[in-house]
């Protein structure tokens, strides 16, 4: 509840002033101290309930506000409905943080059937701001919709009034809305929503999450989009000022305790391979295509009246080919420690499984 308007009123209620408090989206009607009549446009006013409860007509209210009331004061339902109005405006205002203006004007119409004290209102409005309430907040009225439940979590019981807020529930229409949609106060579907809330009928708002303000990027000090001259711009060079001195004092560190240098990889030698189900064959065909015994076959090719030239051709290719993978392992260059040189037929032995593998 907003205590300088609270403090205000009372104030205005000690001096008997005559005029009108205006504060926030209302205002206050007061007659020689006492409250006569309250607005607010989050509710439906004394005209609205007039007219649905049959007390009085539009035109009647139109000669009433021109200053000819006539016997609609006479009325007593009207009293009630203008208490009910005033306290209705009254709890909406008295929750807002707003700056209050008082200016001294005539009297209100309904000054001669409706006093209220000030003291009396903002008590019963401190009394309807009960720590039961839930998550519905004053402020929610005409800002968040009214969302009815998909699921029911259980059967319950509901009033006439409960069931008609239920109905016009339809996740657009705030509680502002169905208010006046229904011809009712506002804080009375405030209760109702409330209720049905608890009971499970109706979505509870969500909460509202304060906003976070990320802390923007210092500008570049060159170029279109540098920063202007002032304090900020000033800030912004102290702070590229520092960054520059971290920096250095850095390089000074680095150069002070030098990094050890890393260590130089040494190829490790080549491990045999494992024996498995070719060992036999691979040691067969390693025999056969050594130098020796590819010099043998070919002499032996060539000593021999049936044999065929083709034959003669594949020994020598795998002779030039032995050769040639001799000399491309020669030409590997050198190292700080030199290559230990690898016995021909391990090399062999795993050319030969690498080809069965492909």
């Amino acid at each position: 509840m907003s205590a300088a308007l609270a403090e205000e009123l009372q104030r205005l209620e000690e001096q008997g002033s005559t005029g009108i408090l205006r504060a926030g989206d209302g205002e206050f009607h007061l007659a020689r101290g006492a409250i006569a009549s309250v607005g607010c446009r989050r509710t439906i006013g004394l005209d609205r309930l007039a007219v649905e409860a049959g007390v009085a007509t539009d035109e009647d209210l139109r000669r009433a506000r021109a200053g000819e009331p006539g016997a609609l004061l006479r009325r007593p339902r009207l009293e009630t409905l203008a208490r009910l109005s005033a306290y209705d405006a009254a709890y909406f205002l008295l929750e807002t943080e707003a700056e209050a203006e008082f200016v001294p004007t005539e009297e209100h119409w309904l000054a001669p059937v409706c006093r209220i004290a000030p003291h009396a209102l903002v008590s019963e409005c401190a009394r309807r701001r009960r720590p039961e309430a839930g998550p519905w907040t004053a402020d929610m009225v005409s800002t968040v919709p009214v969302s009815p439940a998909h699921r029911p979590r259980k059967r319950t019981v509901l009033t006439v009034g409960q069931a008609e807020v239920l109905a016009a529930a339809d996740n657009h229409r705030t509680i502002a809305d169905i208010a006046r949609e229904l011809g009712r106060t506002t804080y009375g579907c405030l209760v109702a929503v409330r209720d049905l809330t608890r009971a499970g009928l109706i979505e509870a708002p969500e909460p509202v999450e304060p906003e976070r303000h990320a802390r923007p990027a210092p500008l570049p000090e060159h170029g279109r989009h540098a920063a202007p001259s002032g304090t900020g711009y000033a800030a912004a060079q102290e702070n590229s000022i520092s960054g520059s001195a971290l920096i250095a004092s850095a390089r000074v560190v680095s150069a002070a305790n030098p990094a050890p240098p890393l260590p130089r990889r040494v190829p490790s030698p080549v491990a045999p391979p494992t024996p498995g189900r070719h060992a036999l064959v691979e040691e067969a065909s390693a025999a056969a295509r050594t130098p020796d015994a590819t010099t043998r076959t070919s002499d032996t090719t060539a000593r021999t009246p049936d044999a065929t030239t083709p034959v003669a051709s594949t020994t020598s290719r795998t002779a030039d080919q032995n050769s040639q993978s001799t000399e491309t392992y020669s030409r590997t260059p050198p190292v700080d420690q030199p290559w230990q040189q690898v016995d021909r037929a391990l090399l062999i032995r795993i050319r030969t499984a690498l080809a069965e593998l492909a």
